[in-house]
């Protein structure tokens, strides 16, 4: 899954209004944004497979670190432990958590059967990807719950809060459907350079979240 993980970040803020959409966004893309840096230092390994699935020529067949189950609920313990450590808000160190585990999940859905619940073993995936249409509708339905689900958490206190993030929606949602009409990327290196720069979404948020307030005055 692509921008439904952005979903969750964006639909978390509503659960923990004072964590910053920009932790949230780290937490939910966690998972992917370690990746590629695994991939580049040759510790994981993807192979490109057209025809894997209809929607990703991606076939992740070694990525136990980045994504496995019992990874990413320790990904998730050490995220969430030093969000409590820094902001003294268990609330919010247990949102953290989840939306760290919340990337297992969504990626259960559309995956074939090669999420590891365990390190290397157990593989698990229902292969929405298998369907486009089925695709479309889980990410489309995770990501637009989710923004939902911010705009009424929060409103923009100057034009900055509006523009950066409709600009940040509509670039996502510009990536994605690019990704699903692309054919298959030549090399995995060019895949995880990409991956890399996803990084940058982070600090968008942080800056999208600095021109908004909570609404009913919370923070």
């Amino acid at each position: 899954m692509f921008i439904g993980h952005f979903g969750v970040g964006f639909g978390a803020k509503k659960i923990a209004p004072s964590v910053s959409l920009g932790t949230l966004f780290l937490a939910a893309q966690f998972a992917d944004a370690l990746w590629p840096l695994l991939v580049l230092l040759g510790i994981e390994h993807v192979r490109i497979t057209p025809g894997a699935t209809r929607v990703s020529p991606l076939d992740f067949y070694d990525y136990p670190i980045s994504h496995s189950l019992l990874a990413l609920v320790g990904w998730g313990a050490v995220l969430g432990g030093a969000y409590l450590t820094l902001r003294n808000s268990l609330r919010g160190a247990l949102v953290v958590a989840a939306a760290v585990v919340s990337h297992w999940v969504l990626d259960f859905l559309v995956h074939r059967p090669d999420m590891p619940i365990l390190p290397g073993k157990s593989y698990v995936g229902l292969g929405l990807w298998n369907s486009v249409p089925a695709t479309v509708l889980a990410e489309v339905g995770v990501y637009g719950g989710g923004l939902a689900l911010y705009l009424m958490a929060t409103r923009a206190k100057d034009r900055i809060g509006i523009w950066t993030l409709w600009i940040l929606v509509v670039f996502l949602l510009g990536l994605w459907i690019a990704s699903l009409l692309a054919p298959p990327p030549p090399a995995v290196k060019p895949v995880a350079v990409a991956g890399l720069a996803m990084w940058l979404t982070v600090p968008w948020a942080y800056w999208i979240d600095r021109h908004r307030v909570v609404r009913g005055g919370k923070s």
